[in-house]
């Protein structure tokens, strides 16, 4: 591959700085600062506080969902959805095997095995085609539970991923998924501000899950939160986040094992100024994307990866296939210039290397060209 010095000059001037590059950093411009002032003020930091309700309030609304409830980080947020979907010991979960760690990691809190099928080239989302070929092949409804005939176990839930921001093909697969009565838990954490034919993501399934680590769109350091449209659900969600403590002015009552996943108010008074700012960040990230696809349309061995059909994506990492993946994550990374590429497939990972897959063709292929490049709102 040539134009490697064009690339480099390209990137530069579009953040204005011949100075290292991340690949994606947060930005507070706006009443970060004087949130968090009120909260300390407040005294109230922990888990406790008037931002948290503020933000799991703005939050559902933004997204369109009933009920939205704030965890800790997005890892706890998954752990906590498959707990109300159920999932249990020697359960099994299908999900993707292009995504990252903290989805099988969470299925296996739970003491469930994970499925890893195939994504689409084009959303690098779960398939559908390769979900249904997978129930079809290996699968019988009894009692309206979905049995995996090669294990004997009852699969519980599905984990599709909109993998950078991208949907999947997300209608198809919550078909799929009540056809088979199969939990759907949309893994949204890289996805907020995304939509699939009008729908933002995370509200098609049961439950959805969003992320605010510090790499992300809006942040508040880390955090979570679940999204649904199940009352009962939602109330045991903040439940089960809050140690299980039944209600009382000084009782310390708990009825059952669960988990500290409460998000501090501290961290929520950050995530109420962050989403304030958030449609401009999501408009800057829109024109990025744009002038990349622009460039790189004058390369004959780079592809940018555009929004998938039906969908409009946040470009949380704006994404290149290429041949050549390592050379280029060498050059761009030696002239300071943050890339990186796809993780290393789940299936693959020691760990999980005995868990169920089916042949992985297009996770492969796209494994072995996808390259993130600087994709930080530049506001």
């Amino acid at each position: 591959m040539q134009n490697y010095e064009a690339i480099i000059n390209f990137i530069q001037t579009l953040y204005k700085t011949k100075e290292f590059i991340p690949l994606h950093e947060p930005r507070f411009l706006g009443n970060e600062k004087k949130y968090l002032n009120e909260c300390i003020d407040s005294t109230f930091v922990s888990s406790v506080g008037a931002f948290v309700d503020r933000f799991e309030k703005e939050f559902a609304h933004y997204v369109g969902s009933k009920y939205a409830i704030a965890t800790v980080n997005g890892t706890a947020a998954l752990h906590t959805a498959l707990l109300l979907a159920a999932v249990g010991k020697d359960d099994e979960v299908i999900t993707q095997a292009l995504s990252f760690v903290a989805t099988p990691n969470a299925i296996s809190y739970t003491g469930a095995k994970p499925i890893f099928l195939d994504v689409d080239l084009d959303t690098m989302g779960l398939s559908p085609l390769a979900l249904q070929n997978f129930l079809q092949t290996h699968c019988e409804l009894k009692d309206k539970k979905c049995i995996d005939k090669t294990t004997n176990r009852v699969i519980k839930a599905c984990i599709p991923m909109h993998t950078f921001g991208h949907p999947c093909r997300i209608d198809k697969i919550t078909k799929i998924c009540k056809e088979w009565h199969i939990t759907l838990i949309e893994d949204s954490a890289e996805s907020l501000g995304s939509f699939y034919k009008g729908q933002h993501t995370g509200t098609f399934g049961k439950l959805g899950v969003f992320s605010f680590n510090g790499n992300k769109i809006i942040t508040s350091g880390g955090g979570g939160v679940i999204v649904t449209d199940d009352e009962a659900l939602a109330k045991r969600a903040k439940h089960l986040t809050t140690t299980a403590k039944v209600p009382h002015k000084w009782e310390y009552e708990h009825d059952e094992i669960a988990f500290n996943y409460r998000m501090p108010n501290l961290n929520a008074a950050l995530l109420v100024a962050q989403l304030e700012n958030l449609e401009s960040f999501l408009a800057d990230k829109r024109v990025l994307a744009k002038e990349y696809s622009v460039f790189f349309e004058s390369f004959n061995d780079i592809e940018f990866i555009e929004e998938p059909k039906n969908a409009k994506s946040n470009y949380w990492l704006n994404i290149i296939s290429v041949e050549r993946r390592d050379e280029l994550l060498k050059v761009l990374n030696e002239n300071g210039i943050m890339s990186r590429p796809v993780w290393k497939l789940l299936s693959d990972l020691e760990i999980y290397k005995d868990c169920q897959s089916d042949t992985l063709s297009n996770s492969r292929y796209l494994e072995s060209r996808l390259v993130n490049i600087p994709s930080g709102v530049r506001l």
